[in-house]
């Protein structure tokens, strides 16, 4: 199973637009939902020569291979450094930029004055773009004003608010919703992810997250989480700030405290439905000791600790001391379960 048959709708969508398509897609939906996977099979299947009539590029042509090589003459990825494996890698080199900068924006202006090959389609595909800066997103807006005749621009992002206004109305948005639980537990399944419903379920639905936690990368710090939650007011918190805050050193910038209050806010939520006698929803292999933890917090401290949460997880996108941080968060905890 592929991601086309996880997100069929959706492809379904992309697939009549083919005729006559606008300058700028927008795929939008929450992290993890692969939405950059589909996108580069949308363009692949557009580059291709012979395209099956699902619009699935063949493989096989000239074109794929060169968009497999990523090297295809009409094709240009615009993503952050730091998601760039091999320049991420480069030894002896500057930590690589989380953003995309005006400087590879400007860098598009010799593609676009260059014909395509064999008169075909000319595709920019920027993931995430909510990761332009503000000087990079005002370049880009002046290109979709006066959009190059043949060229499309493929925009993804989790986060389409935090992108100008402007931007936004220049695109055709293509919303990537949440797959079927039985649907994504079966392909996950089939790419050999064991106790798929359960990281379907920390994930939040979505599959590519699901994978990411299942493969190790998230789940060791997610166990230290919910170890150090399941222990209430026994908990202490100075030691369980330090616990988290060695996995985000060792993790060198891959982990960040937002990822951290994401997880404590679902925390939150699966002890407040089951304060009302429903199930949880994302710590399914903790569910009872979370419901044995919710029976002790009067319902409203629940809610007025979620709000709380909600004003830290802006906290968490400003630079700040990881450390205090973690031990004001975890000291609010165990107050929940004071008498």
């Amino acid at each position: 199973m592929n991601i086309i048959d996880l997100h069929a709708n959706t492809w379904k969508s992309l697939q009549k637009r083919r005729e006559q398509l606008p300058h700028a897609l927008l795929l939008s939906g929450q992290k993890g939902m692969g939405k950059y996977q589909l996108a580069r099979e949308f363009a692949a299947g557009l580059l291709c020569e012979s395209p099956n009539n699902h619009g699935i590029a063949c493989g096989r042509c000239l074109a794929c291979n060169w968009f497999a090589q990523g090297n295809h003459p009409d094709f240009r990825l615009l993503q952050p450094e730091a998601l760039d494996e091999e320049a991420a890698s480069e030894e002896g080199k500057k930590k690589p930029s989380q953003q995309i900068t005006i400087d590879q924006i400007r860098g598009l202006d010799e593609f676009f004055n260059i014909g395509t090959h064999r008169g075909g389609l000319r595709i920019i595909l920027v993931n995430p773009t909510e990761a332009m800066n503000r000087n990079a997103a005002n370049s880009l807006l002046k290109t979709l004003e006066e959009p190059s005749a043949e060229t499309l621009f493929l925009m993804v992002s989790s986060d389409p608010m935090r992108l100008l206004p402007t931007i936004r109305s220049r695109c055709q948005v293509v919303p990537l919703r949440i797959p079927a639980a039985e649907t994504a537990t079966a392909w996950l399944s089939a790419a050999g992810v064991a106790q798929a419903e359960r990281w379907l379920a920390l994930a939040g639905g979505a599959p590519f997250l699901a994978i990411e936690l299942a493969g190790g990368k998230q789940g060791p710090w997610l166990e230290v989480l919910a170890k150090r939650l399941a222990a209430g007011k026994t908990g202490d918190p100075l030691s369980a700030a330090a616990e988290l805050e060695k996995a985000l050193k060792d993790s060198k910038g891959k982990l960040q405290l937002k990822q951290i209050i994401d997880a404590w806010q679902k925390w939150l939520v699966d002890m407040t439905l089951a304060k009302n006698g429903c199930e949880t929803r994302y710590f399914l292999a903790q569910r009872s000791t979370i419901r044995d933890l919710a029976a002790m917090i009067p319902g409203v401290r629940l809610i007025q600790a979620y709000r709380a949460s909600c004003t830290r997880r802006q906290e968490a996108e400003q630079p700040l001391n990881a450390r205090l941080f973690l031990e004001a968060l975890f000291l609010d905890y165990r107050a929940l379960f004071a008498d």
